[in-house]
């Protein structure tokens, strides 16, 4: 899968491109990603890529004739999306990112700065996202979170694709709580059940931990779970 990240500063993915599972999938080939800086394609003697906004306010704009021209220098894969990092987007969740991974052979991510792009801009995006409900300091943080959060589902990338399968959000629900050696570690105990040896009841204590969890930490989540478990299901034509 290719990703094309417009940002106006590469530097910033130097190192996570390098690190972790996300630098062995690009060594393995199963991702390639591509880093073009807009200022690059500006025609003015001071590289300006920036400008105040009409009708006045505070901060500056990313201008459109740079980014457009960063775009369009791109090869075009056949599936593919033009991605704007924005707090106006729709949220990023495991659902879009699994959206993403399947359906996709290319995204391009436009890394925001400043107060936000020219509204123009849009006219070359297909789908506007967000990392949350809050403001960072630039598109780049929540493009790597959407990089990572993609490639991880490419297969390849995760030694044990079952892994994938048992954690939080596939089912609706977030994970369950683990231990590892120690059994007793300070006053904290690994629970008994995880001991026991017995499959059936490990199952059960997990899938029990996991609703109480989510009820307790996510109630939104839990509402949501419920309604899709009394749901009716689609009678097969």
């Amino acid at each position: 899968m290719r990703f094309d990240i417009i940002t106006l500063f590469p530097d910033f993915f130097t190192s996570p491109l390098c690190s972790g599972l996300l630098g062995k999938a690009l060594d393995k080939g199963i991702a390639a990603v591509h880093l073009t800086n807009p200022r690059d394609f500006t025609t003015d003697k001071h590289h300006r890529v920036d400008d105040e906004p009409y009708g006045g306010g505070v901060g500056m704009l990313m201008k459109p004739e740079p980014i457009f021209a960063a775009v369009e220098s791109l090869p075009v894969l056949s599936r593919r999306s033009v991605v704007l990092t924005t707090p106006q987007g729709e949220p990023l969740n495991q659902a879009l990112l699994k959206d993403l991974a399947i359906a996709h052979d290319q995204l391009v991510i436009i890394c925001g700065h400043y107060e936000g792009v020219d509204d123009r801009v849009l006219n070359l995006v297909t789908r506007e996202i967000s990392l949350g409900d809050f403001v960072l300091t630039c598109g780049e943080i929540p493009a790597l979170a959407l990089l990572n959060g993609v490639v991880r589902l490419l297969p390849g990338t995760v030694g044990k694709e079952a892994s994938l399968k048992a954690e939080s959000f596939e089912e609706g629900l977030l994970d369950y709580p683990q231990y590892t050696r120690p059994p007793i570690f300070r006053e904290w105990s690994v629970p008994e059940v995880l001991l026991s040896g017995n499959h059936a009841a490990i199952a059960d204590w997990r899938q029990e931990q996991q609703i109480q969890r989510t009820r307790d930490r996510r109630p939104d989540l839990y509402q949501a779970w419920l309604h899709s478990k009394n749901s009716p299901k689609p009678v097969p034509d």
